[in-house]
C-alpha cells in the first residue's frame, strides 16, 4: 500500500482494513497520533488526508491510500503548524496533551483573523478531558490574529 504521509511516499504492507492510527503508531512510528476513545468521538486521533481533518482511528488504510497524509510530526515543519504548537506551549492550551496533536491539526484549516467562532467550529470534533478550552482557544486565537500594521508614526514623538 502506498500512502504519502508528511510528505514523503511509503510503501507498508498491511492489511488494508487495520486503522490507519494503528498504521502510523506501529508501522511508521509515528506516534504524535493519540488514540483518546476509539470510536471517532475525541477527535485526539486527528490527522489530515489531502488537507481535511479526520479521526484516523475509525479510517481503514485502504481508504487513506495515494493521498497526503499530515500527522502531528508532519504539521511541526511547517509554519502554520509551529506557529500553533509555540502557541499551546506559551498561553497553556496543552494541558495533559492527549487533546494537544488533534486540536493543532484541526486548527491548521483556519486563517489569519478568524474569531471565536470560526475557532470553535473547527475544533467542535475535538474533546479536552482537562476541562481546557479557553486556553485552547486563545492559543489558537494567538497563532491565527492578524498581524497589526506599524503606523506610519511609529517611532515619532
Amino acid at each position: 500500500m502506498k500512502l504519502i504521509i508528511n510528505g514523503k511516499t511509503r510503501h507498508i504492507r498491511v492489511h488494508p482494513m487495520k486503522r490507519l492510527l494503528d498504521v502510523l503508531r506501529e508501522d511508521c512510528g509515528l506516534t504524535g497520533t493519540k488514540e483518546g476513545c476509539g470510536e471517532g468521538e475525541c477527535g485526539a486521533c486527528t490527522v489530515l488526508i489531502d488537507g481535511v481533518a479526520v479521526d484516523s482511528c475509525i479510517v481503514p488504510a485502504a481508504h487513506a491510500e495515494g493521498c497526503r497524509i499530515t500527522t502531528i510530526e508532519g504539521a511541526a515543519a511547517a509554519n502554520h503548524g509551529k506557529a500553533l504548537q509555540n502557541a499551546f506551549v506559551v498561553h497553556g492550551g496543552a494541558q495533559c496533551g492527549i487533546c494537544t496533536p488533534g486540536m493543532i491539526l484541526a486548527a491548521t484549516v483556519l486563517k489569519r483573523g478568524d474569531g471565536l467562532d470560526e475557532i470553535k467550529t473547527a475544533l467542535a470534533g475535538n474533546l479536552c478531558r482537562c476541562t481546557g478550552y479557553p486556553a485552547i482557544f486563545r492559543s489558537v486565537e494567538s497563532a491565527i490574529k492578524t498581524p497589526r500594521r506599524k503606523s506610519s508614526r511609529a517611532g515619532r514623538r
